[in-house]
């Protein structure tokens, strides 16, 4: 190159740069004219009404103030994916062991006590247990300059944050028939590209280690299986982030709340945390997801019944599971239990159908999972048990058959069975009922918990077998 042309080209470049500059001076953040963004929507829930209003986006500068920088980017509910005690937050703060929602406008979020509550047991007076400042803030973009400081800790994988007591986190029932499918329901509002990725962490603000853990050792491994690497993280590590004095920023958060839960308007008829996510329009194959990644994952490929859907259950032979109760507490009469096994083992003979009675107990997780993905029907008196519906594939033929002892009736197994697409038998003795309008919960019946529950055995056997004709006749 001549020195001429050199010459020309130090001058074109040290002009350009000085124009830059001298852009960027004027206009800081020209940038964001280069862009636009959409502000997503909330689903505000009052009275059951929903009011679909905007918020800021995750970038979004305040737009009262473009002069601020965003350090903390605005909270927002995506899909409105919230009811009574379970809600789904985007940019949500955490500092001291309060909650901060970033908004400029805290009405279009539900009120604090449809989210949370202080961190009490249950039994403590309500008017204690309903939530101030000091445990959740509405905040805006100045005040979380303010109070949130600079250069926040931050968790970008899924956490959900469990206010509940050992009291029911340690049931396989409460973890896994409340807490989880809960959860999933109003998680699954998400509409999304591709699978929701089950969450990394729980975290029991509540309880201390190793008190989550069910005497049947079954909610640990299956969230293994679920996620291996997931993170179970109790009061200790919550105290740690409270030492720490700084903000935690949590870029996607589930918060689970019993007491918010029950303070929906169904928890009366009800009486059940899951009551307020029941009327949720929720995918047709959410629960799949967690069925198949069970199955495939803890099984190795034994069982494909979920995951090919119907057509397997269709093909082989029906498989009637009575998990038995004989060795605890609450069950059936002996003679009663007896004459149950004598009128299903008669109805295998038939050819119908095949007849399991397992001991679970005496099973590994692994066993008990392997049996109820194979099963179209489970039977059994009122108990933890019946939980193990979650697992058995979705049909039209698959039904469980709850025994209740005349007069007493809960909502536990009924809305894991609507949850997981099995038609619900509740059954008094020789009398039945199977639709979503049951009889009021009512556990203080005389004998509901005891040793002495009746059954009788052909009414069993008639419901299994017209189920079964239904089958036959869509082979």
């Amino acid at each position: 190159m001549s020195r001429k042309r050199q010459y020309l080209a130090f001058i074109f470049l040290a002009t350009s740069t000085l124009f830059i500059s001298f852009s960027f001076s004027i206009f800081p953040h020209s940038a964001s004219f280069c862009s636009t963004s959409v502000a997503p929507l909330l689903f505000k829930q009052h009275a059951h009404v929903d009011i679909i209003q905007p918020i800021l986006g995750e970038t979004s500068p305040d737009l009262a103030h473009p002069e601020i920088e965003v350090s903390f980017p605005a909270t927002s509910i995506p899909h409105g994916a919230h009811v009574n005690g379970f809600t789904i937050f985007n940019n949500l703060y955490l500092r001291n062991g309060t909650f901060y929602v970033v908004s400029l406008d805290p009405s279009t979020f539900p009120p604090r006590e449809a989210i949370l509550s202080a961190p009490l047991d249950p039994s403590a007076p309500p008017e204690q247990l309903l939530p101030t400042d000091k445990h959740l803030r509405y905040i805006s973009l100045e005040e979380a300059e303010q109070l949130l400081g600079h250069n926040p800790l931050h968790i970008n994988d899924m956490t959900v944050i469990v206010y509940d007591t050992k009291t029911f986190l340690r049931h396989y029932y409460h973890w896994w028939g409340e807490v989880v499918l809960g959860f999933w329901r109003v998680y699954s509002m998400i509409n999304e590209p591709g699978p929701l990725p089950f969450p990394s962490r729980f975290l029991l603000p509540l309880v201390d280690a190793g008190q989550w853990r069910d005497r049947a050792d079954i909610n640990g491994p299956l969230l293994r299986v679920m996620h291996p690497s997931v993170s179970i993280e109790t009061s200790d590590q919550w105290n740690d982030f409270i030492e720490l004095d700084k903000t935690v920023a949590f870029k996607r958060v589930g918060i689970v709340n019993r007491i918010a839960a029950h303070r929906h308007s169904d928890s009366a008829r009800y009486n059940k945390m899951i009551a307020p996510t029941m009327d949720l329009e929720t995918p047709s194959s959410y629960w799949k997801q967690l069925q198949a990644k069970l199955t495939q994952n803890l099984l190795e490929g034994s069982s494909q019944d979920i995951a090919q859907g119907t057509a397997t259950v269709v093909k082989r032979k029906p498989i009637i599971t009575y998990i038995s109760r004989q060795k605890t507490g609450r069950r059936l009469a002996d003679k009663d239990h007896q004459a149950l096994v004598l009128s299903l083992l008669e109805l295998q003979d038939e050819g119908f159908c095949e007849v399991e009675i397992p001991v679970m107990e005496n099973m590994s997780v692994k066993e008990q999972i392997e049996l109820v993905s194979r099963s179209t029907i489970m039977l059994g008196v009122h108990g933890n048990g019946l939980t193990h519906q979650l697992w058995m594939p979705s049909s039209p033929w698959s039904t469980v058959i709850e025994i209740f002892f005349p007069g007493g009736y809960l909502f536990d197994y009924q809305f894991l069975s609507r949850s997981a697409g099995h038609r619900h038998y509740a059954l008094w003795n020789d009398t039945f009922l199977t639709t979503t309008e049951a009889p009021k919960a009512n556990l203080n019946v005389e004998g509901m918990h005891g040793n002495e529950i009746p059954v009788h055995g052909p009414t069993v056997v008639d419901i299994i077998r017209q189920r079964l004709v239904t089958l036959s006749s869509n082979e």
